[in-house]
């Protein structure tokens, strides 16, 4: 398993869920290397993500997400304001 490449790893992360990428990243090192990966993160995120983020006004602040998995998480714990705080996300 040490042989593959991370980024294949992170491909086939990538088709699996969020909580299955967070179990498999338990299992050896090599998974949890790979499950950091954003390319894994992107694909749980909505497509439109960069839109929904530009209308929010702590999108821009350093401590809102430091990587695509961080994003998730952000974004499952707590919803964001959006459009001038008349919607929200969920």
């Amino acid at each position: 398993m040490n042989d593959l490449p991370q980024d294949l790893i992170a491909n086939v992360l990538s088709f699996t869920g969020p909580r299955e990428s967070c179990r498999l990243a338990v299992v050896s090192s090599t998974f949890w290397s790979a499950s950091l990966s954003d390319t894994v993160w992107d694909r749980f995120l909505p497509p439109d993500i960069l839109s929904i983020l530009s209308r929010t006004t702590n999108a821009s602040d350093p401590d809102f997400a430091s990587n695509k998995k961080d994003l998730f998480l952000r974004l499952c714990e707590r919803p964001i304001l959006i459009d001038g705080g008349r919607k929200v996300t969920n």
